[in-house]
């Protein structure tokens, strides 16, 4: 099945107005607000879209206080969409919308959604270097530092859950909607990857007990590391608490760095991801610290101009 990734994200929240001061603070690019909620977008149109926590229109929410409410993702074309509708309605039900969008819920009881995606294809330039050995990356007096660039996220990268059973959540996602296993953490869990996109991963999950049960953290891809940089510093500087990063993961490759949001999950910035196809050959090792990161960099407020600013 022809599943590209993430979309859009939708969530029912406590605060429209926290999140939208972060959500724009972060990057993305407001496209609709009022006082009931919003949308926000990344440069090729994929996006979050919050709501208040009480707005009918909002699936279900989980039985847990994450404000989560649908993960929608994004398919190649009608054919796609009918295969999904053809395969979840043999055990479950599946509504389809008057726009052509499929809703059910997976095996772990997230609200999903399927629909031709909207992103937009994108046509930007890759960050450029100069490596000893190596074909110059930038032109004579090109300069490659300017801290006046937006540093806007591109696309949404993925999505990472905290589920109850592990198996049986990545279990439906292979067998039911044709997703890899690109490498996995044992007794914690594996990295997925679906057929119409090579990024290392759109999807990951962590064994947790139920009653964490949610979204653990989702991610956009920057243009690359010196973006990734450039926009988790001035979200330092803005207040806004680093939760892990900056840094660069092992399994993917990706550079790293975590916010805490008041949409009640973390939201990373990442760049510069392992890309992978048939011929990769999964691995598997425990999940420890050394695992799970190739180095970070501690105490960042310390270099981030001005010191440390007040918490938000």
């Amino acid at each position: 099945m022809r599943i590209i990734g993430p979309d859009e994200l939708v969530f029912g929240v406590d605060d429209v107005a926290a999140c939208r001061e972060f959500l724009v603070d972060y990057g993305l690019m407001e496209k609709a607000f009022s006082d009931e909620g919003g949308r926000f977008e990344a440069l090729d149109g994929s996006a979050f879209t919050i709501r208040k926590r009480d707005d009918a229109s909002l699936p279900a929410p989980l039985p847990t206080a994450n404000m989560l409410r649908q993960t929608i993702w994004g398919v190649e074309d009608q054919a796609t969409l009918d295969a999904i509708e053809a395969e979840l309605s043999k055990d479950r039900a599946v509504e389809k919308l008057a726009d052509g969008t499929l809703t059910t819920r997976d095996d772990a009881n997230f609200e999903i959604a399927f629909r031709i995606t909207r992103r937009v294809a994108l046509d930007l330039p890759a960050e450029l270097i100069n490596s000893p050995g190596a074909k110059p990356g930038r032109a004579p007096n090109v300069i490659g530092a300017n801290d006046e660039v937006e540093a806007r996220p591109r696309t949404l990268s993925h999505v990472v859950y905290f589920v109850p059973d592990m198996d049986k959540m990545a279990n439906f996602y292979v067998e039911r909607l044709g997703f890899v296993v690109t490498d996995k953490f044992t007794n914690t869990g594996p990295f997925l990857r679906p057929q119409a996109n090579n990024d290392h991963h759109v999807l990951f999950m962590i064994q947790t007990p139920e009653y964490m049960q949610g979204l653990e953290h989702v991610a956009f891809h920057m243009q690359g590391p010196t973006e990734l940089m450039l926009a988790g510093s001035r979200m330092v500087q803005k207040g806004y608490q680093s939760f892990w990063g900056p840094g660069r993961h092992k399994f993917g490759s990706n550079w790293f760095w975590y916010f805490n949001s008041p949409l009640g999950t973390h939201i990373e910035y990442d760049a510069d991801m392992d890309l992978h196809d048939g011929d990769w050959v999964e691995r598997e090792t425990p999940m420890t610290k050394d695992a799970a990161q190739m180095f970070l960099f501690e105490n960042v407020e310390k270099w981030v101009p001005g010191g440390p600013p007040p918490k938000k």
